[in-house]
């Protein structure tokens, strides 16, 4: 792996009580997020929020920018577009407080054949997403994340001791945690697109916090003379530079799907970068903390 810092020595556990206290307030911010998203009034996509799909076929491609200016000058709000470009098809999904399905098709039609009448707009099909499914679809994200969180205990327990379970358990939370935070605080719509963010996120994060924890471990092994504070910040150090690779990597990969991905992967794209930099943040100043401060040793407390 190529080492862009080497032979650093950054006391990280010395800054530990700055970073637990900004990561609990991220984790309350989530907290809060959550409650809002379990009552149903954050900025809920259509697949939680209820509301009604249609979709449009024409007789040649367009742009699917070209469609959604088109909608929001026709007066059709709150919705979200997906194309089908080999069958020249584009799901129009809105959300319940617009009108009925019948007019709402009706008024789709009228706006895109007013502005493409020569593609032959069509309504192929309609589809209504009842308050009661996005209920559901909401209980099982929720769930599902709880699921993967419990997984993640399970395994690193397993491969470590319990502690580091625990550390990587609160550590995949918090990102979870914080990421909602952000996306409700930033006003951005909560869909099945971020949950599929952040899941991604979760298995991200605890990979980097992997490679911190088997390092610790390695030097636990082997540096009997040393405090559990110094090994600590000296395995941090150690895989610092990997970990700055591996995250840069990715983000720009985030970053090139976020600039030309096309305004629908936007948020998706959105939630990865952030994704990245809160999970390095927490490998290193939330889930080796909690390792340290359940640690038999106690002499990180005179540091």
């Amino acid at each position: 792996m190529i080492e862009i810092i080497k032979n650093t020595k950054i006391d990280f556990m010395g800054k530990r009580f700055i970073a637990l206290g900004i990561s609990a307030l991220l984790s309350i911010l989530g907290i809060v997020a959550a409650v809002q998203v379990a009552r149903g009034t954050a900025n809920l996509g259509i697949d939680f929020a209820g509301g009604t799909s249609v979709q449009i076929k024409f007789n040649t491609r367009l742009a699917l920018h070209d469609v959604r200016k088109t909608l929001e000058d026709g007066g059709v709000r709150e919705f979200d577009l997906q194309e089908l470009p080999t069958e020249n098809k584009v799901l129009i999904r809105v959300k319940k407080s617009e009108a009925n399905i019948g007019d709402l098709s009706a008024k789709i039609v009228a706006v895109l054949s007013q502005k493409f009448s020569q593609s032959n707009v069509v309504v192929d099909s309609t589809t209504e997403i009842g308050p009661k499914v996005g209920s559901k679809l909401r209980k099982n994200s929720l769930n599902a994340i709880l699921v993967a969180t419990l997984g993640i205990l399970i395994y690193v327990a397993f491969r470590f001791q319990f502690r580091f379970g625990i550390g990587a358990t609160i550590a995949t939370l918090h990102d979870v945690l914080a990421m909602l935070g952000i996306f409700y605080i930033l006003g951005k719509e909560i869909n099945l697109l971020l949950v599929t963010a952040l899941l991604t996120i979760a298995g991200y994060s605890l990979t980097d916090t992997v490679v911190v924890f088997d390092r610790i471990r390695e030097n636990l092994k082997t540096k009997f003379k040393k405090s559990t504070f110094e090994i600590v910040n000296e395995s941090i150090n150690e895989v610092l530079s990997r970990t700055i690779v591996t995250s840069l990597t990715v983000f720009i990969t985030a970053a090139a799907l976020f600039v030309f991905g096309g305004e629908v992967m936007h948020d998706f794209a959105f939630a990865i970068m952030l994704g990245i930099i809160i999970g390095t943040y927490s490998s290193i100043f939330v889930a080796s903390p909690i390792v340290l401060m359940l640690g038999k040793d106690k002499s990180f407390n005179k540091k």
